[in-house]
């Protein structure tokens, strides 16, 4: 019995009781590889004493403090570092407690800059389907997961529309290269701001990697050099959400450097703070700022946890520590590593369509038919068995349905820890190669 109200009522979780490095232990001692790390956030594994040396060294001085009242040093050099990593155009960081906030915050970003300078009417943001910027209701409003969106439709707003995604296993089409079907998919964009009147129009907002919702899709080469040119085109501002696939997930700090664009605001969490504490920040375009401190001053927004003073301290840690490592050559390495493995036990699978991603970032779609692409039977809950079986293993994995349209489709998502090497590659093959095997088995097909 647990007095927690769970993900789900009908599933009771394990418990966890310590992880070690690339490991989590449950309370009857077995052991999991984390291959997801968690939701893509452990991005250092488990009980990293670095990290834990800095929050506790941070609570022994200073464990909070309102920012309402104080500025704090953990935040003051956190900023500093991202800045100094971000290109010139990113002047600013506004912290926050996760991915969800750190969306909201650039939603409200976004929408008073326009305020600020004299364009009240542009109110509308452009998204992409299949894409997933969060759960609070803005987030969510912003989002293209029909089946996430479903419930809360009643009380979403309508500020707004999507367009199709970059996804190029699924739709590009056999007549196409990569490049001219960035380009078609691309111009939607440009078709969707004359369809609202380019005045009304304040951002589109993608994921340079989509993560949860699609199973690590990156976008095909140009696709974001033409968004990037036609939201300069119509005075559009640019919102990349890297809250699961930035802070060097994909190989490079950012993600969005491997698609040669800078964005006006970049979201980014998860592997901010590699879930030491919870934090995520916004990146914004020095101009933001100006236009705030030139027209009323105040940014109308706020968290009682934002800047977290502990929190800003842990993810200070965990960035150093990527540095000093150069953990992000590790994220290439085995992320090569990782391909070439799921290549060799996957590869010729007869219901896996697709091995995709970008460094330590990667994901597996499933189907029914590899030759037509077609899906499993949503009813399967294809994705659930894998991750019961991946569990039964000792594998922990992110499987998710919806993958083609929100409703149908199954993938699984892989983002392990930085830290790992080939052993832990060798591993994360195997046990996932025989997790889909006794999945499909069990489903009948």
């Amino acid at each position: 019995m647990t007095n927690i109200l769970h993900r789900h009522s009908h599933v009771v979780p394990r418990v966890a009781a310590r992880g070690e490095g690339p490991y989590v232990y449950d309370v009857d001692g077995a052991k999991y590889l984390d291959a997801s790390g968690g939701a893509a956030v452990s991005c250092l594994g488990h009980s990293h004493p670095d990290i834990i040396r800095a929050i506790k060294d941070q609570v022994d001085v200073l464990s909070y403090a309102h920012t309402s009242f104080f500025a704090n040093r953990p935040a003051e050099d956190l900023a500093d570092l991202l800045i100094e990593k971000a290109p010139d155009s990113l002047g600013k960081v506004y912290f926050v407690s996760g991915g969800s906030e750190a969306v909201e915050a650039a939603l409200k970003m976004a929408r008073q800059y326009f305020v600020e300078i004299g364009e009240p009417q542009r109110r509308r943001v452009i998204a992409r389907w299949q894409s997933y910027h969060g759960n609070t209701l803005g987030a969510l409003a912003t989002g293209g997961n029909l089946g996430r969106r479903e419930m809360f439709l009643p009380i979403l707003g309508d500020f707004a529309s999507h367009i199709s995604p970059c996804f190029e296993y699924r739709y590009r089409t056999t007549v196409e290269s990569s490049e001219d079907y960035g380009l078609r998919v691309a111009d939607e964009l440009k078709a969707e701001i004359e369809r609202l009147g380019p005045d009304t129009v304040a951002a589109f907002i993608a994921e340079p990697v989509v993560g949860a919702t699609a199973g690590v899709v990156p976008s095909v080469p140009g696709y974001f050099k033409r968004i990037r040119e036609i939201c300069d085109e119509y005075g559009v501002l640019l919102i990349l959400d890297e809250v699961m696939c930035g802070m060097g997930r994909t190989g490079t700090l950012f993600a969005f450097e491997q698609d040669g664009v800078v964005p006006d605001l970049v979201t980014c969490a998860k592997g901010l703070g590699a879930g030491y504490q919870p934090i995520g920040a916004v990146l914004l375009d020095q101009r933001f700022a100006d236009a705030f401190y030139h027209g009323s001053g105040f940014f109308h927004h706020g968290h009682t946890y934002m800047a977290h003073a502990t929190a800003c301290a842990a993810a200070l840690a965990v960035q150093r520590v990527i540095d000093r490592d150069d953990l992000l050559s590790n994220v290439r390495l085995q992320g090569d590593a990782l391909v070439d493995a799921l290549t060799a036990r996957l590869g010729n699978h007869h219901h896996v369509g697709d091995i995709r991603g970008r460094g330590l970032f990667r994901g597996v779609e499933l189907v029914a038919d590899r030759a037509t692409k077609q899906p499993f039977d949503p009813a399967l809950k294809l994705h659930a068995r894998v991750k019961r079986e991946a569990m039964d293993r000792g594998l922990m994995c992110y499987p998710a349905g919806g993958t083609v349209d929100g409703t149908s489709g199954d993938h699984i998502l892989l983002a392990p820890p930085f830290i790992i090497d080939r052993t832990h590659v060798d591993e994360i093959a195997e046990k996932l190669g025989d997790s889909i095997d006794a999945a499909i088995a069990s489903a009948g097909s």
